[in-house]
């Protein structure tokens, strides 16, 4: 098993992570790292746990969103798979690598999250 130290808010934190997802896991802590900063320059320094929250919860409704796009996403796919038009199954091909990225993206943000929940925040 992994463990990569990120920072977050000045503090550094070690998670654990599957073997050759460090690099994966450093990105996402920086990003998160981005929202906090970006949450304490708005609210100020209201301590760890209280911006670390509102940032999840940022990260969550964003994760809603790529969702819903995905599924509509996959409602597309299924509309032109429907058609039958090779310029369909073209614009399908793209379409379900759009959405598989997006997915992959997704179980990889609730990944994260769950690590940072079983991990010392």
């Amino acid at each position: 098993m992994g463990k990569v130290s990120i920072n977050v808010n000045g503090r550094a934190f070690a998670v654990g992570c599957e073997d050759g997802e460090e690099e994966a896991v450093a990105e996402l802590g920086r990003q998160f790292d981005q929202h906090v900063s970006m949450l304490a320059d708005q609210v100020g320094q209201i301590g760890d746990l209280r911006l670390f929250l509102m940032a999840a919860l940022v990260l969550a409704d964003e994760l809603r969103e790529s969702k819903r796009t995905s599924a509509a996403l996959e409602t597309r796919i299924d509309e032109f798979e429907s058609s039958g038009t090779e310029g369909a199954r073209q614009g399908v091909d793209a379409t379900k690598g759009a959405a598989k990225a997006l997915n992959k993206a997704a179980m990889r943000v609730e990944k994260l999250a769950e690590q940072l929940n079983q991990s010392e925040i």
